[in-house]
């Protein structure tokens, strides 16, 4: 029987809080300015990403079947109803937790952030999971697309696995389940670069009736900041496809207040615009680096992020991108005064100092930008391979006016290459 913890401590409220303010930044100094990808890692496709991502994935073919839960028992029942027959039911935060222990293999769970349909952002619950292989973390996320929002087609709604060579992932796979919901699942890792061998791994589901599951899970007590504890994360593709698709998930999902016409995702933010694909990003960048780079490596994240390390001949340099949609709300406190505004509306923000990951003699050039219409794009380059690791030239391989132009191009705004 699952041992159910409850914690929820100050900085772990913080670091929700962080997370449902931004975009997915792998850099300290990019987590405050943006907060951290709107959403709960994924993020909670991340992680996005997603994982993050960006949101890659090998699953066991079932024949779109849905499974049976592990434990077979029944979840609770929502804590309070409303008299009107036509209000929604309230499932509290016990009630996410006790659904998620109910359906997590034999093992101990302890929760870390929790929310119920009730709290103003969508319903999560986070924690670490000890099937008595070592702990790792499992989180799930759910999310409504309003039917208001148009006709909803799973297949174009759920996250999109990378084509071709572009994805950095293990293992991809999207299918169609019996009831005609689409289903991701991936096998990845949290780092583009594999460093740590910090695995992610998750699920992300869309309904035909909008009911959005989202589940991600990691090798390690926590997303970051945790040494890994186990080689793989605890639960295989076939558990992650049987957690998402559980119905108890889509009940509670429904009981999501409805906020206007904007889709709601797991992160907290609206579902549309979508946040860009990882593999999309990476093409993008590809085709708006100046001639005369080599490209030595390259990763992306599922969704938000891609970087390339690229070389001039004077030595390998690392070129990264974010790309946030929908960020007008936090516009002033990106940008406040100091940022230029060009005469079609879009803000830019120049800085250049030393690298945030501590390698030695690493400086760091970034292009912040951010269309009318909320979207950002944030470019940066450095004078070394890897942030962590010592500089291997002078100056980044690209310019601030390379950068720039990389950033402000329209070809952000496009849905193709």
């Amino acid at each position: 029987m699952p041992v159910h913890q409850y914690s929820d401590p100050f900085e772990e409220q913080l670091s929700t809080a962080l997370r449902a303010a931004g975009g997915t930044f792998d850099s300290p100094a990019a987590l405050v300015a943006a907060g951290r990808a709107r959403g709960d890692r994924m993020r909670l496709r991340r992680r996005t990403a997603i994982a993050g991502g960006a949101a890659g994935l090998a699953l066991v073919g079932v024949g779109g079947a849905l499974l049976v839960p592990w434990g077979g028992k029944p979840t609770p029942a929502p804590s309070s109803v409303a008299a009107s027959g036509s209000a929604k039911p309230v499932h509290s935060r016990d009630d996410m937790v006790d659904t998620l222990q109910q359906l997590l293999p034999e093992g101990e769970f302890r929760s870390t952030e929790v929310r119920g349909t009730g709290d103003k952002l969508p319903p999560l619950v986070a924690g670490v999971f000890d099937d008595g292989k070592g702990e790792g973390s499992v989180s799930v996320g759910l999310g409504r697309i309003p039917a208001d929002a148009g006709e909803i087609d799973p297949s174009t709604a759920v996250m999109p696995c990378p084509e071709g060579e572009q994805s950095v992932l293990d293992s991809c796979r999207t299918e169609l389940l019996s009831d005609g919901s689409a289903l991701t699942v991936y096998q990845g890792y949290e780092y583009p670069d594999r460093r740590e061998n910090l695995k992610s791994w998750g699920a992300d589901l869309v309904t035909p009736a909008g009911q959005h599951v989202s589940v991600s899970e990691w090798n390690a007590a926590a997303e970051k900041g945790k040494p890994v504890t186990r080689p793989e994360p605890p639960l295989t593709t076939r558990q992650l496809k049987t957690l998402a698709a559980a119905s108890e998930w889509r009940r509670i999902a429904d009981a999501i207040p409805a906020e206007g016409k904007k889709p709601v995702s797991p992160s907290g933010s609206s579902a549309r615009p979508a946040e860009m694909a990882g593999w999309l990003i990476l093409r993008k960048l590809t085709l708006l680096l100046p001639k005369g780079l080599e490209t030595v490596r390259n990763g992306s994240q599922e969704t938000g992020y891609g970087y390339l390390v690229v070389d001039d001949g004077k030595g390998a340099s690392l070129v990264q991108v974010n790309v946030q949609p929908d960020m007008s709300d936090v516009a002033d406190e990106l940008y406040g005064s100091n940022a230029e505004t060009l005469s079609d509306g879009t803000r830019v923000a120049t800085k250049q100092g030393p690298g945030e990951k501590g390698g030695a003699g690493v400086v760091m050039w970034t292009v912040d930008t951010m269309r009318k219409d909320g979207m950002r794009v944030v470019v940066s380059a450095f004078n070394a391979a890897e942030q962590d690791k010592a500089a291997t030239r002078a100056k980044p391989a690209l310019t601030i006016g390379q950068l720039r132009a990389i950033a402000l191009s329209p070809r952000w705004q496009a849905t193709e290459d």
